[in-house]
């Protein structure tokens, strides 16, 4: 190890703040009597105490309880693990140690990357094997905007909140061991490939005064990308002491700051963590958190969170407000504005295959004022990349999974009137993404033979056919709205392309070969991700994705010889066993109900086409065995990952008795309440309520339905008559 500046030029580098410092602290209580006086803030916060930060939390849910505000930067909070795939969080609820504390994260999604500026308290020996600590879950809190903990081995008790683009910490240490900070910057949130601490490309640190430490890491996890930091203490650092590096490959260092303080003091830390610079982080930490005060903090994240719960108010069960509040918590946590603060919002964290279903559709509805915001960020990921973004993360393209629904997303803004983007851009964006190769894409091939055979494209040829499918469908509406024809033709034809992946022998979506031959042996029960024959389906198998025609109902059921063979066949989704032919990782496909997977994406609208079928009554009875088996308020409440809030944002929309089955264009396909009230506070200030008459748990089918007062004889609302406010009434009963 090795000793950093001397004591005597830190001292005198700090002097120079003590103005600064003054100044942020009038601020600081300027900011906490302004928020004290906010009766409507303090109003909506009632929401906040439904929502709970630890559902999730478990098995494969990967959610973490850590403190951030809607659409924020910093998600700060605990890491009890790393280096496997329950820890993309860096959080496991079953864990009775935490080993640090980072300022970024994923929220429910399968892949690593994030953890930056790994922070942890500790007290004694300077240099340790291990720093963690255990703690009990007695100690431990979550509420939107903060976390606490008590760390049992230090005798620290950590409080922690956040703003948009930075964190506050506040350890107080109350035990008799000289406290110290651990400040590790080869951390990251790593797969256990880059356990070897290989992930780190470069680093540099500058201690600026014995307050302040700034720098940059670049890594490269799931995309290569460049993180830039601030760190500020409210106390000096006496010593700044480099530890040894584990690993010769290892390109960032460790520290321990020590830090003379009495028992029972408390020592405060704010970080900010910035995609463009050191300035920048700097300009966050100045703007929005201008003193030392924590609770003015964690009281303005908390104001900004009831806010974000309060555009819906239900009425229901203890139970049902906490499922319910929780979900819009976790709908709300992506995506992530990474511009500073005071530059035009600029989000990233877009896991487009994931959130395009439902989430996406929702923001329209509940915030719509981030939704121009949303394509313009697409947009200046096009200019730099030359294609709109698959997975978005840190301005940056991961490529992970299929499709570009990216599409889907645009044009569905743009067909429900938003316009503060360029659309002629917007509409070459789309069409070059769509037909120009690149990562993830095989434009080339799907025209040469109006599919992807397997034997070409050797791995989810199945589910990329279908998939490129629907965003053609999505193209053709935008070329249509924009009356160019010759587009609207060249995708809605190619938008078709999954009749060719349709074998009416076994009525399901089969691999076939270049030649024009059928996959053989075929079994729909063969799931995986890669590999051979249960390699051609995407996290699914033929009994998952034979349903992925999200465009066009009536040409599925007209494959199947009409609505009545369709119902039938989807009905033995739900009642054929659950057991899948395995071959290779197949952990994302989760929360069976025969073979309908709740917990991952592909299946989120198939019971809604029961209603399209004519069955509603089927529909209802399977969301409300859904909502009774895959969702709770505990832990483990989620059946699947929340993969940034598609799982929860298909709880919302069903609990309010709707779906996007076809998530471009703002129709709704109707299904069954699991609320008995339910009232969406509009932007534009209309007020839209969905009331559920006779609503009880044995009442599950939908007898009659009304919008404002007349009956609805079709099987969808449009997004105009929600946008419009009034209500939409079911009428509930026990019987079909």
């Amino acid at each position: 190890m090795k000793m950093l500046k001397s004591l005597t030029v830190i001292a005198a580098e700090a002097a120079k703040n003590a103005a600064a410092a003054a100044t942020a602290i009038a601020l600081a209580a300027i900011l906490t009597a302004t928020m004290t006086s906010c009766k409507t803030g303090s109003d909506n916060e009632q929401y906040n105490r439904y929502a709970n930060p630890f559902v999730g939390a478990a098995d494969n849910g990967h959610c973490n309880p850590g403190a951030t505000v809607p659409f924020g930067n910093i998600q700060v909070g605990p890491q009890t693990g790393n280096f496997s795939w329950a820890y993309t969080s860096g959080y496991q609820n079953r864990d009775r140690s935490i080993i640090g504390f980072s300022h970024n994260r994923l929220s429910g999604t399968g892949c690593h990357d994030l953890g930056d500026v790994f922070i942890m308290p500790f007290t004694g020996n300077a240099e340790k094997d291990d720093y963690s600590s255990p703690f009990s879950k007695d100690n431990e809190t979550a509420e939107p905007g903060y976390y606490s903990v008590k760390l049992d081995a230090y005798d620290v008790t950590v409080q922690m909140s956040a703003t948009e683009h930075a964190a506050i910490h506040s350890y107080t240490f109350d035990g008799n061991e000289a406290p110290h900070i651990l400040l590790d910057f080869q951390s990251a949130m790593v797969s256990g490939q880059n356990q070897f601490h290989t992930h780190v490309l470069a680093a540099e640190q500058n201690f600026e005064n014995d307050r302040t430490i700034s720098g940059w890491c670049r890594t490269y996890v799931w995309l290569d990308r460049t993180y830039y930091y601030v760190i500020e203490f409210d106390k000096p650092f006496t010593n700044a002491t480099e530890l040894a590096r584990r690993d010769p490959r290892e390109k960032a260092p460790r520290y321990v700051l020590d830090f003379d303080l009495k028992k029972g003091e408390t020592l405060k830390v704010k970080v900010s963590v910035s995609s463009k610079s050191i300035e920048g982080a700097r300009r966050n930490i100045a703007q929005e958190i201008p003193g030392w005060n924590l609770d003015a903090i964690r009281k303005a994240a908390a104001t900004e969170w009831g806010r974000y719960l309060s555009l819906i108010e239900i009425e229901g069960t203890e139970e049902q407000k906490d499922v319910f509040y929780t979900s819009m918590y976790h709908l709300f946590i992506h995506p992530n504005n990474i511009a500073d603060n005071g530059e035009d919002p600029y989000y990233s964290t877009f896991s487009f295959w994931d959130t395009y279903r439902a989430a996406h559709p929702l923001y329209t509805i509940l915030t719509p004022e981030k939704v121009d915001w949303f394509v313009q960020s697409a947009l200046g990921h096009y200019d730099q990349q030359g294609f709109l973004p698959i997975w978005a993360l840190w301005g940056g393209d991961n490529f992970c999974m299929i499709g570009n629904h990216c599409v889907p997303v645009i044009v569905d803004a743009y067909l429900k009137g938003h316009r503060n983007f360029d659309v002629e851009k917007a509409y070459e964006a789309v069409k070059r993404s769509l037909t120009v190769d690149h990562i993830n894409s095989d434009w080339t091939v799907l025209d040469k033979y109006g599919y992807l055979p397997y034997d070409v494209i050797d791995v989810e040829s199945v589910s990329r056919t279908l998939e490129y499918a629907y965003d053609d469908y999505c193209a053709a509406q935008f070329a249509k709205a924009l009356g160019k024809m010759d587009d609207y033709e060249f995708f809605l034809k190619r938008s078709e392309n999954y009749r060719n992946v349709f074998d009416p022998q076994t009525g399901f979506m089969r691999p076939k070969d270049s030649k024009g031959r059928w996959a053989s042996p075929f079994s729909p029960y063969a799931l995986a991700q890669a590999g051979n024959m249960g390699g051609q389906y995407t996290e699914g198998n033929a009994w998952q994705y034979t349903w992925h025609v999200q465009q066009n109902f009536e040409g599925l059921a007209e494959l199947y010889g009409g609505h009545e063979q369709l119902a039938a066949k989807l009905d033995s989704l739900f009642t054929v066993p659950s057991e899948v032919e395995g071959m290779g990782d197949v952990s994302d496909v989760s929360g069976l109900i025969g073979q309908y997977a709740q917990g991952n994406e592909p299946s989120h609208h198939v019971v809604y086409f029961f209603t399209l079928a004519d069955r509603q009554d089927r529909t209802a009875e399977l969301i409300h065995e859904i909502f009774a088996t895959q969702y709770k308020d505990d832990v483990d409440g989620l059946c699947g990952n929340d993969d940034c809030g598609q799982m929860s944002a298909w709880y919302i929309f069903s609990a309010l008795g709707f779906y996007p089955v076809n998530p471009c264009g703002g129709e709704y396909v109707l299904g069954a309440p699991q609320l008995p009230k339910a009232t969406i506070n509009l932007a534009n200030g209309n007020k839209f309520t969905v009331e559920a008459e006779n609503y009880g748990p044995q009442n599950i089918y939908v007898k009659e339905m009304y919008l404002n007062g007349q009956p609805i004889t079709g099987k969808t609302i449009h997004h105009e008559d929600i946008m419009a406010g009034g209500t939409l009434k079911f009428v509930m009963s026990a019987t079909r």
